[in-house]
């Protein structure tokens, strides 16, 4: 007799969308978005891996003494032996962090820390950010409890490369690359035709509801946030908000499972990068470090505060600030002790609007840096080549 949670399983199984009806959804499509989807599959995007996925976790949970060679990174790569403040509890080098409540008191040190964070870190962790604790704690044990489900309830969720979205295993459709060290679950928040329950886990029994109210509330606190970013640029406090597109921004989560790992010396959970959105407010685990910021060309292991949020600046915001505020190359160190999860709240904007420098931000001698491009056209940069620290937006700038 089958089990409660079997049911459940082949349940879901039924309900989520097969190849066939994602073909259904496409045919139905405004010839436009046909031929994005025919330019994303033209760009490597289409509905298969260059190779079988194989978990990560699955890996881990076999006893290997050993990391397979195909998590190696070359020499250059590897983490630093020696980690800048690796117990929490150390606070001598650390991202700024700034006092949401505070700062819309008027506070104007908070206004010009957030300021000299956003230009000179493209980090900064927020405190007192309106976002109750027990939704970012039940958020994050929910998507653990997820994790720890048997394989066969996760492989429903299994994604492909062309949208990312679902249960998976690695970023980039380059053949024979070497791999990151984690496991991931990515979805749709907004616009609201790509939020699909049907994509999102059903197990444990509260996940949707916890998620769903989670996303809501991070993308309140995301518009807040762009209103500070727009003011320290000199612009009114919603134009930024409106070069995204208004009310019509994307929003979506991607949640990364780092497991154990047998040499975590020679491995990374994620490559350097910067982030190709506009904006990530990340949900760390406060329990374990593992993010890296570079500064000064130094590695520097952020020290996550207990119900704050760690944000940053994505690409594209410093194609619209011109350059003012900074994305900032970033990566995930592992462990053998310990598992970690982490929530990527990533807040874009639309996705068919070009992007370019604002009118206000260009000068005689501060031309404009970027060229117009849509984030749907800028993201497929990682989405086919994965993590490769700064270099899409530095190939990016205009040749004078």
């Amino acid at each position: 007799m089958k089990n409660q949670d079997e049911i459940n399983i082949e349940a879901e199984s039924k309900n989520c969308l097969n190849d066939q009806e994602q073909e259904v959804k496409i045919d139905n499509m405004s010839d436009q978005n046909k031929n994005k989807i025919e330019t994303k599959n033209k760009n490597g995007l289409g509905e298969k891996w260059p190779e079988p996925i194989v978990r990560v976790q699955s890996l881990a949970e076999s006893n290997l003494t050993t990391l397979p060679d195909r998590y190696i990174k070359p020499p250059s790569q590897r983490p630093q032996t020696t980690i800048i403040n690796h117990e929490p509890e150390a606070a001598a080098i650390n991202i700024p962090i700034i006092d949401l409540d505070s700062l819309f008191s008027g506070n104007e040190d908070d206004m010009k820390r957030i300021s000299e964070a956003c230009r000179e870190w493209g980090f900064f962790q927020v405190i007192n950010h309106g976002v109750k604790p027990e939704l970012m704690d039940a958020a994050r044990e929910t998507w653990k409890s997820f994790f720890n489900l048997p394989v066969e309830a996760k492989e429903v969720y299994s994604n492909s490369p062309r949208t990312y979205e679902g249960y998976g295993s690695r970023l980039g459709v380059e053949k024979g690359a070497i791999l990151d060290w984690n496991d991931y679950y990515y979805l749709h928040f907004l616009p609201l035709p790509l939020k699909d329950f049907n994509k999102w886990p059903s197990l444990p029994s509260n996940i949707r509801e916890v998620i769903d109210e989670y996303g809501k509330e991070l993308g309140k606190l995301g518009g807040r946030l762009m209103t500070i970013l727009s003011s320290n640029l000199g612009l009114r406090e919603e134009q930024l908000q409106e070069a995204f597109g208004g009310e019509d921004v994307g929003a979506c989560l991607r949640v990364n499972y780092y497991p154990k790992c047998p040499q975590p010396e020679l491995a990374l959970g994620l490559s350097p990068h910067s982030d190709p959105g506009g904006m990530t407010i990340l949900l760390p685990d406060d329990q374990v470090v593992g993010l890296q910021v570079r500064h000064d060309d130094t590695w520097i292991t952020v020290n996550p505060l207990r119900h704050a949020f760690i944000v940053n600046i994505g690409d594209q915001i410093q194609i619209l600030s011109n350059s003012k505020y900074k994305s900032v190359e970033h990566r995930v160190i592992v462990n053998s002790e310990k598992e970690r999860v982490s929530l990527a709240f990533f807040y874009n904007p639309k996705s068919d609007i070009p992007i370019q420098p604002m009118q206000q931000l260009v000068t005689s001698t501060m031309p404009p840096l970027y060229p117009p491009m849509t984030f749907d056209q800028y993201r497929l940069f990682i989405r086919t080549q994965g993590p490769r620290g700064k270099s899409h937006v530095e190939s990016h700038i205009s040749r004078r």
